[in-house]
């Protein structure tokens, strides 16, 4: 039996969601690997993900501090954030060490982080070979908003993974010792079934235009729920569980849902964030996307342009969001500019797991210390 640690970030549900769909793979392609899942914010939700899976095992360690925000608001807040990073520095070397010797106890055979650096770390004094998954690094992120003396940390840690595998919209550098591939978009399967059901439960009568609103996770309830676009004439809207507008055209997922994917996609429309997890559910399921626009975050700009210059959004500030109603003229010009052609669009998740199946199972790939 092959083990892989695999770190998840702690920000946000995104990073999880995008594991889970690569897990579920890897475990169906191989029946010889076990993993061992390192994280802590999203727990309960990985956990109850990959209920029954016994080949699953779970190791609760916190991964990064990812963004501080102001409050109500989704623009990061920079002296705090700040304040938050010195803090994890100080456990950087501690941290360090404790994965060193988990590493070693649970004879791991590969690291896999998305996109945790010090695992990179312990996994090199170890020479057991690393791979980094995503579209952003923390070090990129924290760029213009953390000194770049103080990002020294992470910087050497990247360069430490053996392998990266480049996301969509990713602008990194060549981080890996053994090399870069680049990959799409990937996300959670979709059951057509699941989605026919969700459908019908939304708009049994099949003549609402139905919105996916995926804005809730920060922004103040009262600034939501004054937002005209409630208003939208023949519209249906689809929130998360959190989001507590309450109008009849609004349908909260239950709080106990797991597979979001489901719901984004049963949308005609997803209105979000720029976060790669919820983007990438929407561009495998062909949903057109009306991205929010944040300029001060790196992560968010490379998404964007990559999604604009493949004709794959709309964006809207926030300003622009407060005075948005959805009407007949915007629902035609979506749907006359957005096609879906290329084979980025389509799902990556077994094409990404085969892959690490290939680095797994090279034995001579390990590292030298």
């Amino acid at each position: 039996m092959k083990t892989i640690a695999y770190y998840i970030s702690d920000y946000g549900f995104g990073h999880a969601a995008r594991s889970i769909a690569l897990i579920r793979h890897l475990l169906a392609m191989d029946e010889d690997v076990r993993v061992i899942i390192c994280h802590s914010f999203a727990l309960h939700f990985l956990r109850e993900s990959l209920k029954g899976e016994n080949r699953v095992a779970f190791h609760t360690v916190e991964t990064d501090i990812g963004y501080v925000l102001k409050k109500d608001s989704i623009e990061p807040d920079i002296e705090k954030l700040n304040v938050e990073y010195e803090k994890y520095l100080k456990k950087w070397s501690s941290l360090i060490e404790q994965e060193r010797n988990f590493l070693q106890t649970n004879s791991v055979d590969l690291v896999i982080s998305d996109i945790s650096a010090f695992p990179f770390e312990a996994a090199y004094t170890l020479g057991i070979p690393s791979l980094g998954i995503s579209n952003f690094t923390w070090y990129t992120a924290y760029q213009g908003l953390i000194a770049e003396p103080l990002l020294e940390p992470l910087k050497k840690a990247y360069k430490k993974m053996t392998y990266f595998f480049s996301l969509a919209g990713s602008k990194e550098p060549n981080w890996a010792m053994k090399g870069t591939k680049q990959f799409g978009f990937f996300a959670r399967n979709v059951d057509s079934n699941e989605v026919n059901r969700i459908k019908k439960l939304v708009n049994p009568t099949g003549e609402k235009f139905v919105v996916f609103f995926g804005l809730g996770m920060k922004i103040d309830v009262g600034q939501l729920e004054r937002l005209p676009i409630w208003d939208s004439p023949n519209c249906m809207f689809i929130v998360s569980s959190n989001v507590q507008v309450r109008k009849p055209n609004v349908f909260s997922i239950p709080k106990d849902y797991l597979e979001s994917q489901h719901y984004i996609a049963a949308a005609d429309l997803v209105i979000s964030k720029p976060g790669w997890g919820i983007v990438s559910e929407a561009v495998c399921a062909h949903k057109p996307l009306l991205i929010l626009d944040r300029q001060t975050m790196k992560e968010d700009q490379n998404t964007i342009t990559y999604l604009k210059e493949n004709h794959l959004c709309k964006t809207i500030t926030w300003d622009e969001l407060r005075q948005f109603v959805i009407n007949e003229e915007f629902t035609n010009e979506l749907k006359s500019q957005h096609t879906h052609d290329g084979d980025f669009l389509v799902n990556q998740a077994d094409i990404i797991s085969k892959e690490i199946l290939h680095v797994l199972r090279n034995k001579n790939e390990r590292v030298l210390q």
